[in-house]
């Protein structure tokens, strides 16, 4: 069963499943659904709907599953989502969608959130995931797996971190910064591949060196995007790797980080 701190406050109308805890004056209301084993620590406020998953960990303070910080909500039913395996440490706040977007923000499975993270309305986070403490994310933003987000930084509204790219301290990101690059400063600019990060994510020395080629071609020739794409895709076709780079700069709404 479940174990409860008897200062605790529970809903009715909230779903524990087995292993489940609950700290000393948390509240979870309706709408809530937790997974098995995940601890909620003290002073915690987990609002619905909002769906967690199994072996979570709220240190305390958390506040989640609130509403959007946004002008247009009207009380709308949106929702947030969290995956297996998290750690959300101190003073956390995560809001859940708004009706003008997907009406849900995600957050993947094994994630640590560090202590004053702020994650907003209609976010996508993946797996695997670093923020480091008070890293903020504005609504719409997208940080895909295996992304570093150093302290103390914050991503405009519809920017994007591409997947083991990392971001260092104090960086204010107003453009997509690019898969496997590092980027730093205000505003954010590229200063190189992360091929720490790459070697420790298990990448090949060849699948890193097409990397590394794909980033002379696009910041170190000076084309035009559009032309750098051609040679991508003529240069490296059968490498998933660059494809993953490919989709993400075909995609990009908001323009990248040079």
């Amino acid at each position: 069963m479940p174990r409860i701190d008897p200062t605790a406050r529970v809903s009715d109308a909230a779903s524990l499943a087995p292993g489940v805890t609950i700290g000393p004056y948390s509240v979870i209301s309706h709408g809530v659904s937790i997974g098995e084993d995940t601890a909620v620590g003290p002073f915690c406020l987990i609002e619905g709907p909002t769906d967690i998953g199994r072996g979570c960990t709220f240190t305390g303070y958390a506040s989640i599953g609130t509403p959007p910080q946004d002008h247009s909500y009207r009380g709308e039913d949106t929702r947030l989502s969290i995956g297996d395996n998290n750690t959300f440490r101190e003073f956390v706040t995560v809001n859940r969608g708004t009706a003008k977007d997907k009406a849900l923000t995600t957050i993947g499975s094994n994630n640590l959130i560090m202590a004053y993270c702020h994650v907003a309305h209609d976010c996508v986070v993946g797996d695997r995931v670093v923020m480091g403490n008070q890293a903020t994310l504005a609504g719409h933003v997208e940080v895909q797996s295996n992304a570093i987000i150093g302290g103390l930084s914050a991503m405009h509204q519809f920017t994007r971190v591409g997947a083991y790219a990392i971001v260092g301290g104090g960086s204010m990101v107003s453009l997509d910064v690019v898969p496997y690059a590092k980027a730093s400063g205000d505003r954010a600019s590229l200063y190189g591949v992360n091929t720490i990060g790459l070697k420790r994510g298990g990448f090949t020395k060849e699948q890193i060196s097409n990397i590394e080629k794909a980033y002379r071609i696009l910041f170190k020739q000076g084309l035009l995007l559009k032309d750098a794409l051609v040679l991508l895709e003529q240069d490296f076709a059968h490498a998933p790797e660059i494809g993953r780079l490919l989709d993400f700069l075909k995609t990009t709404r908001r323009g990248i980080a040079r």
